[in-house]
């Protein structure tokens, strides 16, 4: 339980700092940025296994990058689920995704659990 509430509060900060260093996330009010961060996370448990399944072919001959189009679809779609989480386009979802992996992959590294 430890774990998930950390990778919880891994995933909340770095999508807040995306989201407040450039102006690819808009995000409403704390409230907003723990119930995006929580859909992001069981969207990505869930939904993003499917999609990768799916899209195994078209993974494996761009040799695993067709997996950040799937992290920024994944994003996108958090944007339509939560009102106040706003991304304006795919493009931006695309760069915001790759950015909260980036810091995630950073922070995750730095706290170690």
């Amino acid at each position: 339980m430890r774990a998930f509430f950390l990778r919880w509060f891994v995933l909340s900060l770095a999508i807040f700092i995306v989201a407040n260093i450039t102006n690819l996330i808009y995000i409403n009010n704390l409230k907003t940025l723990i119930l995006g961060s929580l859909i992001l996370g069981i969207l990505n448990v869930f939904l993003k296994p499917i999609l990768i399944f799916f899209t195994l072919p078209l993974s494996i001959m761009t040799l695993g990058l067709f997996i950040l189009i799937i992290n920024g679809v994944v994003l996108y779609l958090v944007s339509f689920l939560v009102s106040g989480f706003e991304i304006q386009s795919f493009g931006k979802a695309f760069l915001a995704a790759f950015l909260i992996t980036i810091l995630g992959a950073f922070i995750n590294w730095i706290v170690k659990d």
